[in-house]
C-alpha cells in the first residue's frame, strides 16, 4: 500500500474496487468535490491509482483481502469498477452496513450473463435475442441447434467482448465452446448460446438511480450510439441518430431492468437495434466505456453522476451541451511503459481532447486511450475523433 496525505477535515471517502480508466475519471471527479479516494486493483500503477490518495494491490478475487481493506478504510461508499471481484465479500460487507455501489446483488448479477439474462428476459420481461445456456460441449451443441446457426457463444463471466465466438456450423461448436470458456473470468464454465442477429446499430442508455428528495428516482440520459467492428467498443457518439420511437423503447427497457437491480448510481444498459427489433443485451453496474463521450457532450459526465449518486449528492437535470464523439486508441502489440507519438498533431484539431489512460503495459487490442471531440454536428465530431485517433501512434 502507498500512503498519501488525506484531505484535512474531509468527511467523505470513496473506495474503488477496480482502478481502470473509468475509475480514474471517477477519482478525478471525486477529488474535485473534496472527496478522499482509495484505489484497489490486482496490478500496480493501474490508471486510477495514479491519481488517488491511496492505493492497494491485491487479488480482487480474494474476499478476505477485500474485507480487510474496506474495514480498514471504512469508506462512505465502495464502488465496484470491474467484474472480477469476490461478490460474496461484497454481500457480507453490505450486510455489515457498508454502502456498496450500486449494491452487492446488482454487481453479482451483472457480472454473470446467465443470472442477468434470466433477470432481464424471464423476470422483467424485456425483449432479448433467443438464447440458451450450456456447460459442456454436448450441451452447447444442443443449444446451438435450438437457437440456430449462426450463433454466438459468450462466457458466463467476461467483459469487453472477451470470449465471444461466432459459430457457423455444428462442426465448430466444440472448439468454440473451449475457446469461449478459456476467456471466462473466475471459475465459470457455462456459456450463453445466443441468436446471431444483424446489428444495425447499438445504443448505451445511461440510467442512474439517486436520492431525489425523500425517495429514489430513476433517470435515463440521451442514448449514446456506438459501433463495435468486432466485439469491443471503438467509437461512440451522442446524441444518437435513431428515431424517437426506438429511443423510447430503449429507455423503457433500461428503466425496467435498472429498477429491478436497484441501488444507487449509474448503469450502462446496452441495447441492440436490428431492423424493427429493439433488444436488451447487457448492463454494466457502473459508468460505461462508451460513456467516455459524456466528458465532452454533457454538462455533468457519467463519472460525476456516479460519484454524486454514491454519496447522496444532488443531481440536477443533465443536459447535452454539444454533439460529441469518442474514438479509442487501441494497442497493436505488447509494450511495457509505452510512449505515444503525434499527440500534438491530434490536439491541433479544434474541439479535440486526448485522454491517455496511463496503463503501464499493453497487449493487442488493449484500450490505451481515447480521443474525444465535439462539433456542430455528430458527423463533424465523429470525423474529428477518427482523424485525431488515427494520428496517435504507440511505441
Amino acid at each position: 500500500m502507498e500512503i498519501g496525505t488525506p484531505l484535512v477535515g474531509n468527511s467523505k471517502k470513496i473506495l474503488l474496487l477496480g482502478s481502470g480508466e473509468l475509475g480514474k475519471e471517477m477519482v478525478i471527479e471525486a477529488q474535485r468535490m473534496g472527496v478522499e479516494t482509495v484505489a484497489v486493483d490486482r496490478y500496480d500503477m493501474a490508471p486510477a491509482m495514479q491519481v488517488a490518495h491511496r492505493k492497494y494491490v491485491v487479488d480482487m478475487l480474494n474476499g478476505n483481502a477485500i474485507r480487510a481493506i474496506i474495514r480498514r478504510e471504512s469508506p462512505d461508499a465502495v464502488i465496484a469498477e470491474i467484474e472480477a471481484i469476490d461478490t460474496d465479500a461484497l454481500v457480507d460487507l453490505e450486510d455489515q452496513g457498508f454502502r456498496i455501489i450500486p449494491n452487492a446483488n446488482a454487481v453479482r448479477t451483472c457480472m454473470n450473463r446467465v443470472s442477468l439474462r434470466r433477470l432481464a428476459a424471464e423476470k422483467v420481461g424485456v425483449p432479448t435475442t433467443m438464447y440458451s445456456f450450456a456447460s459442456t460441449p454436448e450441451e452447447a451443441r444442443k443449444a446451438c441447434k435450438e437457437v440456430g446457426f449462426p450463433c454466438l457463444l459468450k462466457p458466463e463471466m467476461s467483459s469487453s467482448g472477451h470470449g465471444h465466438v461466432l459459430v457457423r456450423s455444428e462442426g465448430e461448436v466444440e472448439k468454440a465452446f473451449y475457446e469461449s470458456v478459456s476467456h471466462a473470468r473466475g471459475k465459470g464454465r457455462t456459456v450463453i448460446v445466443e441468436e446471431y442477429v444483424k446489428v444495425d446499430t447499438e445504443l448505451t442508455v445511461l440510467t442512474y438511480r439517486h436520492m431525489g428528495g425523500a425517495s429514489v428516482e430513476t433517470v435515463t440520459l440521451e442514448p449514446i450510439e456506438h459501433q463495435r467492428p468486432s466485439y469491443y467498443y471503438v467509437e461512440s457518439w451522442q446524441p444518437s441518430s435513431v428515431d424517437e420511437e426506438v429511443k423510447t423503447r430503449a429507455r423503457e427497457y433500461a428503466v425496467r431492468v435498472v429498477n429491478e437491480l436497484g441501488g444507487l448510481g449509474i448503469f450502462g444498459v446496452e441495447i441492440i437495434v436490428s431492423g424493427n427489433r429493439v433488444l436488451f443485451s447487457e448492463v454494466s453496474p457502473r459508468p460505461h466505456d462508451t460513456g467516455l463521450v459524456t466528458l465532452a457532450s454533457q454538462d455533468i459526465s457519467e463519472f460525476q453522476i456516479h460519484v454524486r449518486a454514491a454519496l447522496g449528492l444532488p443531481i440536477p437535470q443533465v443536459r447535452v451541451l454539444t454533439p460529441a464523439s469518442s474514438h479509442v486508441i487501441l494497442a497493436e502489440h505488447e509494450v511495457w511503459a509505452p510512449s505515444f507519438l503525434n499527440v500534438d498533431k491530434a490536439l491541433s484539431i479544434p474541439g479535440v481532447q486526448v485522454r491517455l489512460f496511463g496503463k503501464p503495459s499493453s497487449y493487442e487490442k488493449r484500450r490505451m486511450g481515447v480521443v474525444i471531440a465535439n462539433g456542430t454536428t455528430v458527423d463533424e465530431a465523429r470525423e474529428k475523433a477518427r482523424k485525431a485517433s488515427s494520428l496517435i501512434l504507440m511505441k
